[in-house]
């Protein structure tokens, strides 16, 4: 049975999903004013090894992930490049796309734009304001915090130690620093109408309204980066409670930071990474692979020793399965079953909070054994585990001309005909045939 860390219990639990064998996950998506990094990246990495391998054990996955299209870092960044925010944040939410595929990682079932959203999120706030559970002030409308019973239950903070952690910083006439706006109240920048005046929503609102509007009932999965605990998802849930009388999600998962070194990765500190720049020197396997080496809810120091790292690792993968696919081929072994006690040995790992950690190293020990025998049942089992992690190993195709001079090759030998030995053995040298 598949266990995880559910970060609103703060223990490990037997993952069943809220209607039997489908799934519902939606994971908080970028802010697209600018190319996301390499600690980016690691949530998008993750919650689709997480689809793939609910995929792999038989459940129907409806994966959402948003796009904040409005915000004051879009605003502001389009003024200085003297664009629209509409214009700038479709340059980003495409680049954002391109990146996903270059790290193969599924499409998205969905990937709602918070824009796109904006009557759900009045009729949204409109409701909570008639419950008593917002207010309006002159800057726009805030949710009353000491109206939740458990706020707090995801952070595992109480109320009155609460830090105040709002996203756009409106203090102005609020009823306590806790509360956290659901309108903004503004004139610059892009803004839409609404009863309490022009203006804009609250990013903690906009991703539970998108919820509710695309799913319209409990989550089974809600994920993100640990940083967005609080107070996004904190504040995400005290809305839904008030609305919904219910935890938004019946799991939350919480990704670990990647950190440049020991020092915080992040854009306004202007020491991050381009996942994009990282991909032009590396390969997006050598990525991927590097994030999996590591527990998703344990942190990651980055540095290039540790991509070179995994670069060679990718590659050693990529070498002897191309190898062996060239073996296979070549003495027409069709074998299409998996050896049965590998892929248990995954199950388990993976099972077990998702331990990529493990299936790493099973993967390292997997290639040694086909190094030692001619094993196509080992091979193929290699094969589905790396699929189920999104890693693709560089394995060419087998052409006649290769057998051909795979065949030539060994004639030439016998033949002690060492010249044109030589010759054929660079050709297949070269596809890392022999």
């Amino acid at each position: 049975m598949l266990k995880i860390y559910n970060s609103l219990s703060n223990q490990i639990e037997t993952f069943i999903p809220l209607n039997k064998n489908k799934v519902n996950m939606y994971v908080c998506g970028p802010t697209v004013y600018d190319d996301i990094h390499i600690g980016n990246g690691r949530p998008v990495v993750f919650f689709d090894v997480l689809k793939r391998y609910l995929l792999f054990l038989g459940y129907e996955v409806t994966y959402a992930s948003n796009i904040t299209d409005v915000d004051d870092k879009i605003i502001e960044k389009a003024n200085q490049l003297q664009m629209t925010e509409k214009a700038l944040s479709t340059k980003y939410a495409d680049a954002f796309f391109n990146v996903v595929k270059a790290v193969n990682s599924l499409d998205f079932d969905m990937t709602p734009y918070a824009t796109n959203y904006i009557d759900q999120m009045i009729e949204f706030i409109d409701a909570l304001i008639k419950d008593g559970y917002a207010y309006v002030t002159d800057n726009g409308v805030y949710f009353r915090v000491s109206k939740i019973n458990d706020y707090g239950i995801l952070s595992n903070q109480k109320l009155d130690q609460l830090k105040t952690g709002v996203r756009i910083d409106l203090e102005t006439n609020k009823e306590s620093d806790a509360d956290f706006v659901l309108w903004k109240t503004t004139s610059e920048g892009i803004s839409f109408k609404s009863p309490w005046g022009n203006g804009r929503p609250g990013w903690h609102t906009e991703c539970v309204v998108m919820n509710n509007a695309i799913f319209n009932t409990k989550l089974d999965i809600h994920g993100g980066g640990f940083d967005l605990k609080f107070p996004h998802h904190e504040n995400e849930i005290a809305q839904s409670m008030a609305h919904n009388h219910h935890h938004l999600s019946k799991y939350w998962m919480h990704v670990g930071r990647l950190d440049l070194d020991k020092e915080k990765m992040s854009k306004s500190l202007g020491n991050d990474i381009k996942l994009v720049n990282l991909l032009k020197n590396y390969h997006a396997n050598s990525y991927r692979l590097m994030l999996l080496a590591h527990h998703y809810r344990q942190p990651i120091g980055f540095n290039n020793d540790l991509i070179e790292q995994y670069q060679k690792a990718y590659d050693k993968i990529s070498y002897t399965l191309n190898k062996w696919h060239f073996n296979f081929v070549l003495n027409q072994n069709d074998e299409l079953l998996s050896d049965e006690a590998s892929i248990e040995s995954f199950k388990q790992f993976m099972d077990d909070d998702f331990n990529t950690p493990n299936v790493v190293t099973l993967i390292d020990g997997l290639l040694k054994t086909l190094n030692k025998e001619s094993n196509k049942k080992i091979y193929n089992a290699i094969m589905v585990i790396l699929d189920c992690l999104g890693i693709k190993p560089n394995i060419l195709e087998v052409t006649k001309e290769d057998i051909n001079n795979y065949r030539m090759w060994e004639t030439a030998r016998v033949q002690k005909d060492f010249k044109k030995a030589d010759e054929l053995r660079n050709l297949l040298s070269t596809k890392g045939w022999i």
